[in-house]
């Protein structure tokens, strides 16, 4: 068990619960370049395919929340173990896929999955490494996953979609899920939530969950009167959590100056670079000319490159200077980068390649500070709520984003008609970026107003014997 080998073991820990959300997070871009394929195999409609990927985030968004909940409650790992096997069990199920229906079913068991097992994660690294220092060192490795995950999905679809077939997309997610469950039953220890005796506020994870359900279909879907709907209904959540006796979201966390701030910011700010993703890849693709694989290609000195600052030298940045100064240092540079792309004239390497470096440099050290500032001063028992709202937010920017620099790329290109096609495809682009950017201005402005120089450690106690307090491996 942990206690046994405590430094390889809280490592080890960290490695499997960091490896499972990995899987996750790039489980839901690495079905984008595959997306032809599977249309022209199993007969999908235009509009209907957009439900292979529409299907997951609607289950993993509107999930997140009770989610994290469900974790403070019953357990962490106990969650954690349970989405990780539905999840590799529906990625089976979508591979073995031969009817649109079946594989849309298992898309969406595959976001239920998602969302039970990635939920819980931060929560459970606060609660491993209650040391400042390490704690800083190890939401740098959980971070890395997060920013770098996207790309390397959009990597890997390319290339088992060229090599193989899209069927690959899903297999590929057997052999990490059943090596991360058998380590995960080993290396991380138990704990013990408060009990449903508690009591689970079922009105108040209804309410939540139809809500970024339909907030998160509305977006994607441009569809005014689902939004509309999902606002109606996350008020009347909110009144909910007001008199709730146990609330699924503890209104108090929002007393935490850090945590509101930093969700807000998180939705500014994954929207632009989510966005970002989505519109360079369209690009790459439509303007440039590359074909899958070599889109993924180009992508890959962002995850390097946010690596190299997550891991190697984020959390040095954050204890010398402070989470704060960091995040908005970071995103200043993603701003930057976003800037210099509204001028992209045709050329990867002279246009596309360099604003990608700086990007990822600033991404690489704005996520891992804003992943604990979102943590900063949340007690124990909520610490599972606290983790799954910043998951929550994170998709709702994702949802953003994507929606309105789509809409407004699209929108930039048919008013150019008559130009040439990949000319005013590009002019969209460009646009596209500059809207980009300004999420993420308004994001470094929100934060410089609202988040602490100063914020409280998170508020986690001396960990109980069967959780190791070695230094990470």
């Amino acid at each position: 068990m942990a206690e046994n080998h405590p430094t390889r073991s809280r490592g080890l820990a960290l490695a499997v619960l960091c490896a499972a959300s990995l899987m996750v997070v790039l489980d839901s871009s690495i079905v984008a370049v595959a997306l032809p394929a599977i249309q022209a195999d199993l007969g999908f409609t235009p509009a209907g395919l957009s439900w292979v990927v529409t299907a997951y985030l609607v289950a993993f968004g509107g999930l997140l929340l009770i989610s994290g909940r469900l974790g403070d409650l019953l357990g962490r790992r106990r969650v954690f173990l349970g989405g990780l096997s539905l999840f590799t069990l529906a990625s089976l199920v979508a591979g073995l896929a031969t009817d649109a229906g079946v594989l849309v079913v298992a898309r969406f068991a595959q976001g239920v999955g998602g969302a039970l097992a990635s939920a819980v994660v931060l929560g459970m690294i606060v609660t491993m490494y209650p040391e400042p220092r390490a704690r800083a060192k190890a939401i740098g490795v959980y971070s890395f996953t997060q920013a770098a995950g996207a790309s390397i999905g959009l990597i890997a679809g390319g290339a088992l979609t060229q090599a193989l077939s899209w069927h690959w997309t899903f297999y590929v997610n057997l052999p990490i899920g059943a090596v991360a469950l058998l380590l995960a039953v080993r290396v991380v220890s138990p704990d013990r939530g408060t009990g449903l005796r508690e009591g689970l506020d079922v009105l108040g994870a209804v309410l939540v969950t139809a809500a970024v359900m339909l907030g998160v279909y509305g977006i994607s879907a441009s569809s005014w009167g689902a939004v509309a709907a999902s606002a109606v209904l996350l008020a009347a959540f909110a009144v909910r959590q007001a008199e709730a006796r146990t609330p699924l979201l503890p209104l108090r966390l929002f007393r935490i100056r850090a945590v509101a701030g930093a969700n807000v910011v998180m939705v500014l700010m994954v929207a632009g670079m989510l966005g970002f993703q989505f519109v360079t890849a369209l690009y790459l693709q439509q303007v440039l000319g590359l074909d899958a694989l070599w889109t993924g290609v180009a992508f890959l000195p962002v995850p390097v490159v946010i690596a190299v600052a997550s891991l190697g030298f984020a959390d040095r940045l954050a204890a010398r200077f402070g989470p704060r100064a960091v995040l908005l240092g970071g995103l200043g540079l993603v701003i930057v980068g976003l800037l210099l792309l509204t001028r992209v004239s045709g050329s990867y390497f002279a246009d596309v390649l360099p604003p990608l470096l700086l990007m990822g440099l600033g991404a690489g050290a704005a996520i891992p500070a804003l992943m604990g500032l979102a943590m900063a001063g949340v007690a124990p028992e909520d610490a599972g709520a606290a983790s799954g709202l910043i998951n929550t937010t994170q998709q709702v920017g994702a949802a953003i984003g994507t929606a309105v620099l789509a809409a407004v790329a699209a929108s930039r290109t048919e008013s150019l008609s008559t130009l040439d096609h990949r000319e005013a495809l590009a002019a969209g682009f460009r646009l596209a970026y500059g809207v980009s950017a300004g999420f993420l201005i308004a994001a470094v402005a929100l934060g410089g107003l609202v988040l602490a120089r100063r914020t409280p450690p998170a508020a986690v106690p001396t960990p109980e014997p069967e959780v190791c307090t070695a230094d990470p491996a």
